[in-house]
């Protein structure tokens, strides 16, 4: 094998031609680095960065630029080439294609993808400290590739049931709308908002003709995301998240314990209302996940106060509505709604007008199974991302790492087959 084109496939280069290499030394303690000059192959010469079409020369003289690629052990290397400027029909005039690297970047395609790789999974400084480069560059890059990637993946083919959410990514009431398909648990969609402006947005995107096709919708009771898709989706099923339902019930648990609580202190029993501020756990976790002194609690609760133990009765029929599904789902809903009516707890009351309001879209989980646990998962991932990188200075920065980590976007690394 000829030593130009060794090194060619050690840069993991395509349509590149490698002239001669030459050392360029930093001094006499830091080092030196190695610069390759390289060239791209005749049919790949006086190409649009853009659009890889052939066009027109627009400088005769090319100027020296150089691209940083991944070291060889602890050496940095660079490549160097002289590139000039094309006209091209539809973009104008640029720099012309240079198959080692993306349009306007000033690292090659393999250290860009490594970047990329270890960003999914590194916090940016820590990415910036091993390859050494700077956080800026890092943040760049990830940018130019997600970018790229998204070019050429339609996010939005084939979607049938899908999940709509909102995630707060910053303090100040500042959200972000995710949709994720429920098929392939990919976020397809991201943009910042929280209101049914924002939800319109993204069947604009869709399109009216894979709107059409959606089969399922699943979200939480914000009607600022029901309405635009009653709109839009008519013919989608919409059904509503069991977690946010059951999280209702669990709120009016906790409503009736601390009420509890505040009674007991106001009378000046204070170890009774010690005793009763130690039950929260007890009476919010599911019975399975109970330790041994919590099932102990929960026995004890029965027998000195039947109307915080009711409260623990309706919460946990409502789990195992949700837990049978179907024709016995709806069979225990209807009588736990007819337990709630009469049960004297007016936090249970009011949750049971809360559920007969949204009783069309209850029976539609229970019927179809949907929940939006994977945009649960997403969120989660995000305030991961979130917490990761200290905050996001802008919306669109937390949108394009959740698009790298959450939407198939990451690139493999240089060398070997993707994971997907």
């Amino acid at each position: 094998m000829r030593p130009t084109r060794l090194l060619r496939d050690l840069l993991g280069v395509q349509d590149t031609v490698v002239e001669s290499t030459y050392r360029e030394d930093h001094g006499e303690d830091d080092g030196w680095d190695l610069v390759l000059r390289v060239r791209a192959r005749a049919g790949q010469r006086g190409r649009c960065s853009r659009c890889r079409r052939r066009c027109a020369g627009y400088d005769r003289r090319g100027q020296a630029r150089r691209w940083r690629s991944l070291d060889w052990g602890a050496t940095m290397v660079h490549l160097e080439a002289e590139v000039i400027r094309v006209s091209c029909p539809e973009h104008g005039v640029v720099v012309a294609h240079a198959p080692w690297a993306r349009p306007t970047a000033r690292h090659t395609h393999a250290f860009e993808d490594t970047v990329a790789w270890w960003t999914a999974r590194a916090a940016a400084s820590t990415v910036a400290e091993f390859l050494r480069t700077t956080w800026r560059a890092v943040q760049a890059i990830v940018e130019r590739v997600v970018t790229e990637q998204a070019s050429k993946t339609d996010l939005l083919a084939g979607l049938c049931r899908i999940g709509i959410d909102e995630i707060a990514y910053r303090k100040g009431q500042r959200y972000l709308t995710c949709v994720v398909d429920h098929d392939t648990g990919r976020l397809v969609w991201a943009a910042e908002g929280r209101n049914s402006e924002t939800v319109l947005k993204f069947f604009d995107a869709l399109g009216a003709e894979r709107t059409k096709q959606l089969t399922h919708v699943c979200a939480d009771g914000a009607q600022w995301i029901h309405t635009p898709v009653k709109a839009r989706a008519p013919q989608a099923v919409l059904c509503l998240d069991p977690f946010h339902v059951i999280q209702w019930a669990t709120d009016a648990v906790d409503t009736v314990r601390r009420g509890l609580w505040n009674t007991l202190r106001g009378k000046g029993n204070t170890a009774q209302a010690s005793d009763v501020k130690g039950l929260r756990w007890a009476v919010l976790k599911n019975p399975e996940n109970l330790t041994g002194a919590q099932r102990t609690t929960i026995a004890t609760i029965a027998k000195t106060n039947n109307r915080l133990y009711r409260s623990y009765l309706l919460k946990e029929q409502l789990r195992a509505v949700f837990a049978a599904r179907g024709k016995p789902g709806r069979v225990l809903l209807a009588g736990r709604m007819a337990w709630a009516a009469r049960c004297r707890i007016p936090e249970f009351v009011k949750l049971a007008k809360t559920i007969k309001y949204y009783l069309p879209l209850i029976r539609n989980t229970l019927d179809h199974g949907l929940s939006n646990a994977r945009s649960e998962s997403t969120n989660t991932h995000l305030r991961v991302l979130t917490r990761r990188s200290y905050g996001f200075r802008s919306p669109e920065a937390l949108i394009t790492m959740a698009m790298l980590t959450r939407s198939g976007l990451c690139p493999p690394l240089p060398g070997r087959p993707s994971q997907d």
